[in-house]
């Protein structure tokens, strides 16, 4: 991190590393403990080996990096010559790592700026994405934050999950929800809604939930330039298939990315999850 305002994510994130690289961002990596063993999500425990684990219904649960490796990791940007950090993080009402990285902050040797983006996911990433490319072409830290918080309040998340059973585990959707969902044998959408999950609506096959997921992508995207992502867990031909079709109904799309959620996010939905982030430029 050698430019005037370094930017800090976390792994949640999922930016492919060759646009890390190219843009000088920092991910600080969350925890997954499976059977009482912590591995940072990225390095220590690949999307493969979570879903597996989550199959033969071993205890999978996640945690937050600490306050002192966010402090490190400000120092660091400090050291190599940065004047301020943006520190964007995936939504508190699913994660303590906001108010981790808020802790390191107060103390760190250059200002710190830490955003709630009430994201996850290349929702998140596409927020990080905006203020490095202020950062890039000379812009302040001000600018970079305004950025990111302008780039997050037009994106959309949605998705489908097999089942909410690995939510509701989780704590991150009711169990009222998740049982009524089981009892109706439907298929739910989801949503992010001010960073919180939502149940947007119930459709009885999985066939028709993904299709029915195309359209409200299709419906987002259609106001004009918009980036887009296509996530999965253990489900690689659905989340291609999907891509392939967005790409030929979508004539504004400027990027369109294709990633496995890691381990932490998948950690929380199971394996057969296929989300859509639209992100409008």
């Amino acid at each position: 991190m050698s430019r005037h305002v370094a930017i800090v994510t976390d792994s949640t994130a999922y930016l492919p590393p060759q646009t890390m690289e190219r843009h000088a961002i920092t991910a600080v990596p969350l925890t997954v403990v499976v059977d009482d063993q912590a591995l940072e999500e990225g390095t220590e425990i690949s999307a493969r080996s979570l879903a597996q684990a989550l199959q033969k219904r071993r205890p999978v649960t996640t945690s937050r990096p600490s306050p002192e490796v966010f402090a490190a990791t400000y120092r660091a940007a400090a050291e190599a010559g940065a004047k301020g950090v943006v520190s964007l993080h995936l939504s508190a009402e699913f994660s303590g790592t906001y108010d981790a990285a808020v802790l390191a902050a107060k103390d760190a040797p250059v200002p710190v700026r830490v955003v709630d983006t009430r994201m996850v996911g290349m929702a998140l990433g596409f927020c990080a994405l905006a203020a490095a490319e202020v950062v890039d072409a000379g812009g302040s830290l001000d600018e970079a934050v305004a950025a990111a918080e302008k780039r997050a309040a037009g994106t959309s998340a949605f998705f489908y999950v097999d089942t909410l059973d690995y939510l509701r585990r989780g704590g991150r959707i009711g169990a009222a929800q998740a049982l009524l969902g089981s009892a109706l044998a439907v298929k739910p959408l989801l949503e992010l809604d001010g960073g919180r999950i939502e149940l947007r609506e119930k459709v009885r096959t999985a066939s028709k939930a993904i299709a029915r997921l195309e359209e409200i992508a299709v419906e987002r995207a259609a106001s004009g330039p918009v980036d887009v992502a296509v996530h999965h867990l253990s489900a690689p031909e659905r989340a291609a298939a999907l891509a392939d079709r967005l790409r030929e109904r979508l004539p504004g799309v400027r990027e369109l990315q294709v990633s496995e959620v890691g381990a932490v996010i998948g950690a929380h939905t199971g394996p057969g999850l296929l989300a859509v982030v639209v992100s409008p430029r």
